[in-house]
């Protein structure tokens, strides 16, 4: 029988029915890029293209179970942490990763919904800066995100004030900034800030927080060195967004499958 040999990626992550973002978001990008994605869903969600209604997050210990009899089965090269949804879930993962430091971890900080409503509490961002930060590669968060953790506002005392809690790197993503173009910056210590710029889509996306980070987690699954995982994931997330459609009333999806559809 034919095998594969995809690179594990574990994502920790919630439930979102419109299949814009969240853990299908996780699914879709790294099947697209050639990586086999194991899941331990976070909470579950009621939302739509438009918002999130209601978050329903499951028990600490339900998360670290599915974590822990995955880790113990599969031989997992990263791992992508995204919604959490309670500061008690925040708090176990963050145990789980320092039982589990050899892992590179990507953190997608999603803090709102595109719609607006807050999936964060001050608890939840706390526990987030204090138990897994800390223990995270890069986190990507966007610039709004990226205040909101650190009550800085120029982004790159943002991206130092990160690095300062314990993240190796910081990818601070310009989506939602006011410029012409869409200016992504990589941080890490050491080495000059790498900017990359992208020409801003008309639309407004769900789930393009989720694809950037997946991405970067498969890369560096795949072994590829931090600077070159953000820019291929950069080039597929942007392409994604691109090609993305509206299936609802509110935001567009990326469509994360562009490549193996015919022109």
């Amino acid at each position: 029988m034919p095998t594969t040999n995809n690179p594990i990626v574990l994502c920790i992550s919630g439930h979102d029915p419109s299949g814009g973002a969240g853990i299908q978001a996780d699914i879709e990008t790294l099947a697209a890029l050639d990586c086999h994605a194991a899941t331990a869903i976070s909470c579950l969600t009621i939302q739509d293209s438009c918002n999130v209604y209601e978050l329903i997050p499951l028990a600490p210990e339900h998360i670290s179970r599915q974590v822990e009899v995955l880790l113990h089965d599969y031989k997992v090269q990263a791992v992508k942490i995204g919604l959490i949804g309670s500061a008690e879930a925040a708090a176990a993962i963050g145990n789980l990763l320092a039982r589990h430091s050899n892992l590179p971890v990507v953190l997608d900080p999603i803090l709102a919904a595109g719609g607006g409503t807050v999936l964060a509490s001050e608890q939840l961002i706390q526990t987030i800066v204090q138990k897994i930060i800390p223990h995270t590669t890069l986190i990507t968060p966007n610039s709004q995100e990226a205040r909101k953790l650190t009550k800085e506002d120029a982004l790159p005392e943002c991206a130092a004030h990160l690095m300062n809690m314990g993240a190796k790197a910081v990818l601070i993503t310009g989506t939602h900034e006011t410029s012409s173009e869409v200016i992504n910056t990589l941080y890490r210590p050491n080495h000059e800030p790498l900017s990359k710029t992208w020409p801003r889509l008309s639309e407004s996306y769900h789930g393009s927080g989720c694809t950037i980070a997946s991405a970067i987690a498969a890369g560096l699954a795949k072994g590829l060195n931090l600077e070159h995982a953000v820019t291929t994931a950069q080039v597929f997330t942007w392409q994604s967004l691109a090609a993305g459609w509206q299936p609802g009333r509110g935001q567009h999806i990326p469509n994360r499958q562009y490549r193996n559809q015919s022109e």
